[in-house]
């Protein structure tokens, strides 16, 4: 495999697996030999930086498990940045136009996310989402050419509101004022009065927001019993740092879907607490053997356990490999019908993408931060999943009237 990062002053890292005894030649580049090209787009800068790099070393040891190639070929992987939609959008453009790749596996904001679903339907490339939660992107703006990895936020609401129930029955909200967040608002108060509960108030907040006092203060003179979020990468680490430095960590629980371990390895323990939703956890006993063979191949290659982020970028970039290895081909049609058809057995809920939607259809975890943490990793207690049964699961994400996705004949 080749990995291009086209990034000036990190310029190139490239390494080429062949197997044992052969050498680079020009005859690797033979007919039928020629490399396969992915593309990658997650963030390098700014608040996602630590998600994205976490996303790219999970889908690289994919490549690695995978033994670099895929159809017998070398494969040729270049990574490029998620700043924002715009710049998202030029570059999901420039791997289809420069790069010519034959599918893209990235996609962690859901603005950024709707922005490269354009790019991937005009071309008509497969792109994989290993994050972007907002319920259009598999819904109403759904497309035949894009899949997602993520659970919705609408099924991250149901699994965690009855433990938010049980805390109490008014709930400050504090999101992020985009498509994300909004649709935490909908979904969280599709579900209020079901759980007997009430809203206390509510922010909407800017991303790279730096200070969050004034949000603090607000939220303590409202005096809920809880606070829902869903700020994301170092949005959410900036929050939780001064949520425990205004002595509010104890005071008024926090509960947020969508959160990745790195939020809480950057803030440390003693900032840490709460109740999560979560893709995955890697020390989850519960865990299938694949992963816990993705999870000690992780820790060797980068001396730390890979965050649900990894897994991520992992089982998206296994699933594109698998796919196109069952298609026998790298045709955007064959692997649209691949992936539609794939199924991952790994565990005791097989998982796959629904032919309709293309959303994965897996359980999530419930999670809460332990109550003494000693490993500078393992944070969180698993609670439990989201559902247990596979029919459960299934109608935990919704029908296709409740969707709303109506994608055309590819």
């Amino acid at each position: 495999m080749t990995f291009r990062n086209p990034r000036g002053r990190v310029g190139y890292r490239s390494f080429i697996a062949f197997a044992a005894g052969l050498s680079f030649s020009a005859a690797a580049f033979a007919q039928g030999n020629d490399p396969v090209r992915i593309g990658l787009i997650y963030s390098k800068q700014g608040p996602g930086a630590s998600i994205g790099q976490f996303l790219q070393r999970g889908s690289e040891i994919a490549l690695e498990q995978a033994g670099n190639k895929v159809l017998g070929r070398p494969i040729e992987v270049t990574w490029l940045d998620e700043p924002n939609p715009q710049v998202s959008q030029q570059n999901m453009q420039k791997l289809v136009d420069e790069n010519k790749v034959v599918a893209v596996v990235g996609g962690n904001y859901s603005s950024s996310a709707l922005a490269m679903m354009s790019v991937a339907n005009r071309a008509k490339i497969p792109l994989i989402l290993p994050g972007a939660a907002a319920s259009e992107i598999t819904g109403k703006d759904c497309s035949r050419y894009t899949f997602r990895t993520q659970a919705t936020v609408p099924v991250q609401i149901a699994g965690v509101m009855p433990y938010l129930s049980q805390i109490g029955k008014k709930v400050y909200f504090l999101t992020p004022s985009y498509a994300f967040g909004q649709d935490i608002l909908r979904a969280a108060r599709g579900r209020l009065k079901e759980n007997g509960m009430t809203e206390a108030g509510v922010d909407e907040v800017p991303v790279n927001t730096a200070d969050y006092s004034s949000y603090i203060l607000k939220i303590r003179q409202a005096k809920p019993d809880a606070v829902l979020g869903g700020l994301v990468g170092g949005d959410f680490s900036n929050f939780l740092k001064q949520w425990n430095e205004m002595a509010m960590k104890d005071k008024i629980p926090y509960v947020a879907v969508a959160v990745t371990d790195t939020d809480f390895w950057d803030v440390g323990p003693q900032a840490s607490a709460g109740i999560y939703v979560k893709p995955w956890y890697y020390n989850n006993p519960k865990n299938s053997d694949a992963e816990k063979k993705f999870t000690a191949d992780f820790e060797k290659k980068y001396g730390r356990p890979p965050s649900d982020k990894a897994w991520s970028g992992w089982i998206a970039m296994r699933a594109l490999l698998e796919s196109i290895n069952a298609a026998k081909s790298t045709d955007s049609k064959a692997i649209v019908t691949a992936l539609e058809n794939w199924k991952n057995t790994d565990g005791p809920l097989p998982f796959y993408f629904r032919t309709w939607d293309h959303q994965l259809v897996r359980p999530s975890v419930v999670v809460k931060v332990k109550s003494k943490i000693t490993d500078k990793y393992d944070y969180f207690d698993v609670v439990k999943q989201t559902s247990d049964t596979a029919a459960d699961t299934e109608k935990a994400f919704g029908d296709k009237q409740q969707i709303g996705c109506n994608m055309p004949p590819l």
